[in-house]
C-alpha cells in the first residue's frame, strides 16, 4: 500500500507541475462549437441527451487547466468553419482535418489525433475488399457530407476526381450518411479509423473495415484568426500528452465506451 501512495503521489505531483507551468485564463468565458454527429468524437448520449465524447472531454480538460469556462454550442458542419472565423465562436472542433485551405479562414491547434481514411462498409459485404474494386463497380455508391475530408477522398482517391461524380450520394451530416449505408442506400462511407471503430461499437454486427489505409491526416481544434487562445490550448495539450491524459481518453472512447 505504501508502495501504491507512493506512485500515485508521485503521478500527482507531475500533473500538478505541468499544470502550475500553464497560463491562467482566469475563468474567462470561451464559447466552443461542434456538430454531435461525429461518433465517437462528438454525438448525443441517447441516455441523457446530451453532447458527449472525446472533443467534449478532452477541450473540459483544457478549460480546467487553463481556468477557462467552456461554453458549449451547436452548428452545422457546413456553417462552423464560417462561424469560427467571423468569431461567432472562440473554437471549433469537428474532427477537423488540418490542412492549407482552412487556414485561410482559421487558425488551428497542433494536431491532439492522427487519423487515416478507411472504408466503413455494412458487416455482410462481400462484393467488393478495397478501393480498386469498389471504383470497378459501377453499381455501387459511396456516402459523404459535402466539403469533408471524407468527400474529398472518395472523389480523388477512390473514385476519377470528379466532385460530381453520380456515386457519391451527399448527405447534411455524416451521421446521416453512415445511416444510408446501414440501410442499404449506400455502399461505403470512408471515414477515419478512430471514427470508424466507434461506430462498430456502437452498432455490434453492422459493420466492417475494409482495405488499407487511403490516407493520414491530423485533427486540431478550429480558431478565430490570431485567436490569443491558441497558444495556451497549445500548451494544454501537450500536458495532457506528456501525463497521458489523451491516451486516457482514447482508451476511453476508443475501446471502453461500448463494452
Amino acid at each position: 500500500m505504501r508502495k501504491l501512495f507512493t506512485a500515485c503521489f508521485c503521478a500527482l505531483a507531475s500533473t500538478f507541475a505541468l499544470a502550475a507551468d500553464l497560463p491562467d485564463l482566469q475563468g474567462r468565458e470561451v464559447y466552443a462549437v461542434t456538430e454531435n454527429a461525429y461518433t465517437p468524437l462528438n454525438f448525443v448520449d441517447p441516455k441523457t441527451g446530451e453532447g458527449i465524447g472525446w472533443e467534449y472531454d478532452a477541450m473540459n480538460e483544457i478549460g480546467r487547466r487553463l481556468n477557462m469556462r467552456i461554453k458549449w454550442n451547436l452548428s452545422s458542419w457546413d456553417t462552423m468553419i464560417q462561424a469560427v472565423h467571423t468569431s461567432q465562436y472562440d473554437i471549433g472542433m469537428d474532427g477537423i482535418t488540418i490542412n492549407d485551405e482552412r487556414k485561410k479562414k482559421v487558425d488551428f491547434s497542433d494536431a491532439y489525433m492522427i487519423s487515416q481514411q478507411f472504408m466503413l462498409v455494412r458487416a455482410d459485404e462481400t462484393r467488393f475488399s478495397n478501393a480498386e474494386s469498389f471504383a470497378a463497380n459501377s453499381d455501387l455508391l459511396a456516402g459523404a457530407q459535402p466539403g469533408t475530408t471524407n468527400f474529398y477522398v472518395a472523389v480523388y482517391d477512390v473514385l476519377d476526381g470528379d466532385e460530381a461524380n453520380p456515386r457519391i450520394k451527399l448527405f447534411e451530416t455524416f451521421g446521416a450518411s453512415v445511416q444510408a449505408l446501414k440501410t442499404g442506400d449506400v455502399d461505403t462511407v470512408l471515414m477515419d479509423n478512430t471514427s470508424a471503430q466507434g461506430y462498430i461499437g456502437a452498432n455490434p454486427g453492422a459493420f466492417k473495415v475494409i482495405g488499407d489505409a487511403l490516407g493520414t491526416e491530423e485533427f486540431g481544434f478550429i480558431l478565430t484568426p490570431g485567436s490569443d487562445l491558441t497558444a495556451p490550448i497549445n500548451a494544454a495539450l501537450q500536458s495532457m500528452q506528456e501525463d497521458g491524459t489523451l491516451e486516457q481518453l482514447n482508451q476511453k472512447w476508443f475501446f471502453e465506451y461500448n463494452q
